[in-house]
Parts: C-alpha cells; structure tokens; sequence
C-alpha cells in the first residue's frame, strides 16, 4: 500500500473510532438525572475535544532538537525580585489575589481514605488547616479579603464540603469548584468502560479527574474566573495543597502588580534547582520562542538521561504558579490554551487495562504571554507524598507559625535530610505505631529504615543512620537512644516486664 493509501487508511478508521466514542458518549449522557444533564454534558464534550487531540497525536510531542535552554532573562533568581521589596500598600496588591489550591487527590498512596488534605501534618493540623491558617494571618495582618477556592475532585467532594463547616468563623471567605469527570478508555478498544453516568458499584473505577490541567476550563465553566473578574481580582495562585512550602509570597505578587519594564506578565511558574531526587521533575525549555515545560513522557526514549542531567536541565516546576486571571478569560473562549496530553496506563481491580488521558497545569505556560520563571528557595517545595517526606514535617527541623513552616534556626545545614522509610512505614496508621515520638532530627543527614523497626520515645538521630531488620526480626530502638553514624541491623527487641 502506498504511503498515502495508508495515511488514508488510517483517517478511516480514526473517523470511525471517533464516532463509535461519540456513540458511546452519547448513550452515557441519557443516563444523567435532569439535574445533572448539563453538568454531565460540559464534561463529556470535553473528554470527547481531549480524545479528538489524541487520535490526532503520534509518538513523543517534542522535537528534541528544538529544545534550548531558556534564555537568561526568563528565568529570574528570586533574590532579584525580593531586592525590588514591597509596596507602601501591601494590602492593595493583596486585594487583587485568590489563593487556588488542587485539591482532587485521596490520600490513598499513604494508606489513607478520603482527600488527601484532610491528613494530620503537624500537631493534629491537616493541609487544609494549615491552608487555612495561612490565609487567615494574611487576612487579619494586613486587613484584607484573600479568598481562598479549593478545585476538588469528585472523589474528594462530598468529603471536604463537610469540613469546610469548621471554618465558617475564620477571616478567608472560601470557594470549591469541581474538576471534570471524564470516562477511563479500554487500552485495546479506546472506548469508554462507563456504560452510565453513576459513579458506584460497577462503575466505581469507570471515572477519573483529568490531571490539574483541567483547572482553565473547570474554572471558567464553574462561573468563579467571571465572579472574581468582577471583584477586580487580578492573578490566581495555584498549588498543590500538599506543598507546605507553597505560601502566599508577597514579593512575587508586587513583582506582578507592578512589572519593572511596565509590560504585565500572565503566567510565572516558580522553578528551583534540581537535586538527585528531582530528576524525574518537569524542566522549562525554549521551545520554539517560547518557554515551555517539558515533563519526562514526553521526551522520546533516546534522550531521557540527558533529559535527568542537572547539569543540562539545572532547574524543575515546582507546581507553584502565578497566573493572570483575564488571560485565562482571553484564552479559554478563544480555545487558545495548548497543553500536550499525558496517556497515563492504568490496571483495574479486574485486571482490565485501561487509559486515562490527562493534563498538567503548567504546561499551558507556552499559551500566555511575557511568561516568566522565578527560580525560588528550594523552601517554597515541601511536598508531602510519602511518610518519609511527613517524618520530616512532623520534626524539630521545622518550626510552625501561623500554618507556615520553615526550617529551624537551630539546623546548622540549611538541606533538607534525605529519608526513606520502607514499606513497613507506608501507611500512616502504621507509621504513627513505629513512633513513640518523633526522633530529634536536627543533625541528621540521611536516614534509611527498612523492616520490622520500632522508635522509643526521645530517640536522637544524627549523621547517617541505617537501621536493617532482616526478615523475621525486629529492632526496637529504645527510649532515649542517640544513634550517630550508625548502622542498625540483625534483631533487638525490648519487652515490656
């Protein structure tokens, strides 16, 4: 067959698949209760524009010979725009501000039901309290309305609404939309698993939330972008709520209240540099006159470990993102907002293989104009995902003020120790059981814990500490121990008499 014959060939058969989803979509959308039709509807016409894109991309979606490093100027370092200081009216650039949060993910990676902000983090303090916190001192600081919007999922919906009720009494004025609902895809198929709209029994695992990219039109379409617009509301901050380290900076907002060169800048994404542990983290490039951020799926097979190169790629997203409000306005009713699509495989309980197409917030960043990265502190990421990286938020190496942590005074080195629990610590019930009280860790570099391991209460770590306990044996670390440069193994238990 010629090569047109195929490319032709080919076209077929995409037109076909296309309408077989429309099909399906369709037979979905009956199944929707009146009160919910439009609803439904908004979110299938966008899975079926995302599917479309899809069948329409082949193979990685960058040229890795156009990729550049990004020009000087693009990538400012945070000491230059903190140098500028803050305006005589801090409340005034305040005022133009609304703290986003992404807030669509369970905790169940760390063996937990329900949304994943509603964790205990510090001193019973959840992600959402300490959110809270942060926004209310803000508020009562420099007397001003930051509101506060939440984008859940539906998986996390029900729960945080619940919650929310316990702030009915403090100073942050709070909001949640939801992100779309868009239906998994057969692997071999790529039709819909959803044969209704209901998100139960069977079809308990048919859904997923489409990734954080989803939040331009989830926002729009919720009717809050027009809402704020009209309360003379400028920027959003977005984070992901799991980032303790991703509060309000008020140099970064005077940087984009009142721009140097006097020209306003839509999207700054704040970037810090790589460590051995990033290098999985999505870099920002010169893409074709454009900054633009490139993750690791998309980088074609070839090229990956130059892509993990800190030495070519010093910098990653640190999901912490500025982003103008009007231009998200423009952009999304002109259709103009371009993020790749990430095809993440998935296996369900049945052991059905599916796809979930999804996209990333920060890649839009190529869409908007005179962006901007601000390489931050790497104390602005404090991500928790495990129960290594909350070992180290629950400890002496953080202070807590205000909902705001930042590294203890008393730690001499301002890096963070590098932790990891192993598979015994994974759960969080589990891990508060193996500690009686959270170790003194302000000397400690690296700690790696593997096996049946038990911490008595007030037990010191510094240096390098290794504690191995071999199958079928258990090590009991006891009250009051200080364990320096150390290397734990073979069995030590301690019994109660």
């Amino acid at each position: 067959m010629s090569q047109d014959g195929a490319s032709q060939f080919q076209e077929v058969i995409r037109q076909e698949l296309e309408l077989s989803v429309k099909k399906e979509l369709e037979k979905i959308l009956i199944t929707a209760p009146s009160h919910e039709f439009e609803h439904t509807k908004k979110d299938l016409d966008g899975f079926r524009k995302l599917f479309h894109r899809f069948l329409q991309e082949k193979g990685p979606s960058v040229d890795w010979g156009k990729i550049q490093r990004p020009p000087e100027d693009s990538i400012q370092p945070y000491e230059k725009i903190k140098a500028r200081g803050l305006p005589d009216n801090v409340s005034s650039v305040l005022n133009k501000l609304v703290v986003v949060k992404l807030n669509g993910g369970l905790g169940t990676s760390m063996g937990c039901k329900g949304p994943k902000s509603l964790i205990g983090v510090r001193n019973e303090n959840t992600f959402l309290d300490l959110t809270v916190q942060q926004i209310e001192h803000l508020n009562k600081t420099y007397n001003t309305d930051v509101p506060l919007v939440l984008m859940n999922s539906f998986n996390t919906d029900e729960d945080t609404k619940k919650i929310l009720q316990k702030y009915s009494h403090c100073r942050v004025k709070i909001y949640t939309f939801n992100q779309s609902r868009y239906p998994r895809i057969n692997k071999e198929s790529l039709l819909p698993v959803a044969k209704d709209v209901s998100y139960s029994g069977e079809n308990t695992e048919a859904w997923y939330p489409p990734g954080h990219g989803d939040i331009y039109a989830s926002f729009y379409n919720s009717g809050l972008l027009d809402i704020f617009i009209g309360e003379g509301k400028e920027y959003i901050f977005v984070s992901n709520i799991d980032n303790l380290g991703a509060t309000v900076d008020l140099y970064i907002l005077n940087h984009l209240m009142n721009p140097p060169n006097g020209k306003p800048c839509e999207f700054v994404m704040e970037v810090t540099n790589k460590t051995r542990a990033d290098v999985k983290g999505g870099t920002l490039t010169q893409y074709e006159g454009k900054l633009r951020l490139v993750e690791i799926a998309q980088v074609p097979k070839a090229h990956v470990d130059e892509f993990k190169s800190v030495s070519k790629f010093k910098i990653f997203n640190t999901n912490n993102l500025w982003i103008s409000l009007a231009a998200v306005k423009r952009l999304q009713e002109k259709n103009a907002i371009d993020m790749e699509i990430i095809v993440n495989p998935k296996t369900l309980d049945g052991g059905l293989n599916v796809i979930q197409l999804e996209t990333a917030v920060g890649a839009a960043i190529k869409s908007f104009e005179n962006s901007l990265g601000i390489n931050v502190p790497r104390s602005r990421f404090l991500p928790v995902k495990t129960t290594s990286d909350l070992l180290l938020v629950m400890s002496n190496l953080y202070s807590l003020n205000a909902g705001s942590l930042t590294m203890s005074e008393k730690r001499e080195f301002p890096t963070v120790p590098l932790v990891k629990l192993g598979s015994s610590f994974t759960k969080v019930q589990d891990y508060l059981r193996r500690f009686e009280s959270i170790p003194d860790m302000l000397e400690l570099d690296h700690l790696t814990v593997s096996g049946d391991v038990t911490f008595g209460k007030h037990v010191s770590l510094k240096g390098t500490v290794i504690i191995i306990a071999n199958h079928g044996d258990r090590i009991d670390i006891p009250p009051g121990a200080v364990l320096e440069n150390k290397i734990v193994s073979g069995n030590l238990r301690i019994l109660d008499h």
